[in-house]
C-alpha cells in the first residue's frame, strides 16, 4: 500500500473517530410523566418518595397539604405530585386529580383494621373516579418490614383488587424502605404501563 493510500486511510479513521465523540449530537430526553400519589398519613408515601429521590431520612416530614417531586430514572422522570391523607385533606383530593398520567397508591399494610377498611373505601372510590379510571395503577402494600404486615396476596382478597380493577391497568407490589432495589423495580413496572399507554395514544 501506497504512503498516500496509508495516510488517506488514516484520514478516514480520524474522521469516523471525530463523528463518533462530537456529532453524536445530545442523548435523547427521558420522557416525563405527571402522577398523583394517594395514600392514608402514615402510609409513608413521602419517605418512600424521598428515598428515591436520595434525600435524607432526616429532614421528611409528613405532607399536610400536598407536593411535588421530580423523581428521576433511567428511562423517565415521574413529576410526583403526592397529596396529604389526613380526613380533613382527603376530601380535596379528587381537585389534584386533572392532568395526572398514572397513580400511585400507598397504604400501610401492617396498619389497624379500621385504617385498612378506609385505605380500601379511598382506593375503591380513586379506581372509580372518573379522571383516573383509565390510568395505570401503582398500588404499594408499604411496611412489609413490620411484624404485622399483611402478605400481598391477603391484600390483594381483602381490597377486592381482582373483580374491582378487572380490565384496568393496575399493579400491587410489596415495599419496604429496607429494600429500594425492589421499589425501583416497581416504578420501573408502572413506568412501562405509561409507554404501553403513550403508544395506544399513538396508534389511535
Amino acid at each position: 500500500m501506497s504512503d498516500l493510500r496509508i495516510t488517506e486511510a488514516f484520514l478516514y479513521m480520524d474522521y469516523l473517530c471525530f463523528r463518533a465523540l462530537c456529532c453524536k449530537g445530545p442523548p435523547p430526553a427521558r420522557p416525563e410523566y405527571d402522577l398523583v400519589c394517594i395514600g392514608l398519613t402514615g402510609s409513608g408515601k413521602t419517605s418512600l418518595l424521598s428515598k428515591l429521590c436520595s434525600e435524607s431520612p432526616e429532614n421528611v416530614v409528613s405532607t399536610t397539604g400536598f407536593s411535588i417531586k421530580a423523581v428521576p430514572f433511567q428511562n423517565a422522570i415521574l413529576n410526583v405530585k403526592e397529596l396529604g391523607g389526613a380526613d380533613n385533606i382527603r376530601k380535596y383530593w379528587s381537585r389534584y386529580y386533572q392532568g395526572s398520567q398514572g397513580v400511585i397508591f400507598v397504604l400501610d399494610s401492617a396498619s389497624s383494621e379500621d385504617d385498612l377498611e378506609t385505605a380500601r373505601n379511598e382506593l375503591h372510590s380513586a379506581l372509580q373516579h372518573p379522571q383516573l379510571c383509565t390510568l395505570p395503577f401503582l398500588i404499594l402494600a408499604n411496611h412489609q418490614d413490620k411484624p404485622a404486615a399483611r402478605s400481598v396476596q391477603e391484600v390483594k382478597k381483602y381490597f377486592e383488587l381482582e373483580p374491582l380493577a378487572r380490565g384496568k391497568r393496575w399493579i400491587l407490589q410489596p415495599c419496604s424502605l429496607d429494600d429500594m432495589d425492589a421499589l425501583k423495580d416497581s416504578f420501573s413496572q408502572l413506568i412501562n404501563l405509561l409507554e404501553e399507554k403513550d403508544h395506544e395514544a399513538v396508534r389511535m
